[in-house]
């Protein structure tokens, strides 16, 4: 028996910050995003030889260890380890052997929910070899219980409902982890319009999300940055109105207003070389722009004039990083069998 899975990684345009639970438990966070033609891949092979083989491909990494019901969290592929304690304490039971491989389509620490998204995919996987009973809100919050509570690593809740929902969401995060998301119906040639709009950029600094929105955290005590956050909050409902109503200019106008507010929240946010890079673009045909993500490094987009699209990606491309190519996509994380 062979699975096969993937989850899309997704771009947040508006809001980020306001799904960590800090923030949503009191105030309720607002999150507008998407995903994109970038994924994280996961081969589930049955094995009959009572082993557990984990191999990651991209982060070069490979745990083989005898299968048991409950796996140590010792700092060795703790990820993986940690999807596994859950699936045979929650649904099987009993000790499993197989050997899991995985990739991404994007360095880890790039900004576009790598981390969730591959725990999304691993989730799916299992889903489809052991037949679990779980619809997409489940998959999402079993993904966030893993990572933000079993394995301890801090940040918000959009990448798992994004990962598993797939298209433009709309989501809305409150107290105990209970999250709505809102698929947006969005025309065609609005989506059409987007792509021509929009270059994503890596910015070939790799950083820890974590560490940031641990950072984040803390700063919300502040008036300041917790004043920021509202902003925010406030310019994803303002932009999903935008993107909506196919008015890009407006929602453009908005993003570079939402980016000014993200870096008021954390002097983390953004750096010399992203400032630099941002401001290039700015004079070269872009209307503005932001980090995916956490910030601090990754992946940084930018909204721009489709006639000078093509000189600005030929610029950035000289800057040290690299543009990627990508659409924007419907579905969410996909299993099967082969």
């Amino acid at each position: 028996m062979i699975v096969r899975s993937k989850a899309p990684l997704r771009l947040g345009l508006a809001g980020g910050g306001t799904d960590l639970d800090v923030y949503a438990s009191k105030y309720v966070g607002y999150v507008l995003n998407t995903t994109i033609s970038l994924y994280a891949h996961t081969t589930l092979e049955e094995l009959n030889n009572g082993k557990i083989i984990f191999h990651s491909l991209d982060n070069n990494e490979y745990l083989e260890i005898d299968s048991k019901e409950f796996l140590e969290l010792d700092g060795e592929m703790d990820l993986y380890k940690g999807i596994y304690n859950r699936i045979v304490k929650n649904f099987f039971k009993k000790p499993l052997s197989f050997k899991l491989t995985t990739y991404s389509d994007v360095p880890s620490g790039s900004g576009l929910g790598g981390s969730s998204t591959l725990v999304v995919a691993i989730i799916k996987a299992f889903v489809e070899w052991l037949h679990l009973p779980l619809g997409e809100y489940d998959i999402a919050r079993l993904a966030y219980e893993i990572e933000r509570e079993d394995i301890g690593i801090v940040g918000g809740a959009q990448d798992q409902y994004a990962a598993t929902f797939g298209g433009f969401n709309f989501m809305e995060f409150y107290g105990d982890k209970r999250v709505i998301v809102n698929p947006l119906r969005i025309k065609n040639w609005i989506i059409d319009e987007m792509q021509e709009s929009m270059i994503l950029y890596f910015t070939g600094i790799q950083r820890s999300a974590s560490v940031i929105e641990k950072e984040k955290e803390s700063v919300l005590k502040k008036e300041k940055s917790l004043e920021a956050m509202h902003e925010v909050k406030e310019d994803a409902v303002r932009m999903k109105e935008y993107l909506l109503k196919g008015d890009i200019k407006n929602f453009a106008k908005i993003l570079g207003k939402s980016w000014e507010a993200k870096k008021r929240v954390s002097s983390a946010i953004s750096n010399s070389e992203i400032d630099r890079v941002y401001n290039l673009a700015m004079e070269n045909g872009a209307y503005s722009g932001k980090v995916s993500g956490a910030g601090g490094g990754g992946f940084m987009f930018f909204m721009v004039d489709p006639t000078k699209k093509y000189h600005l990606i030929n610029l950035l491309n000289k800057q040290g990083g690299q543009v990627y190519n990508f659409h924007f996509t419907k579905e969410g994380t996909k299993g099967w069998k082969v």
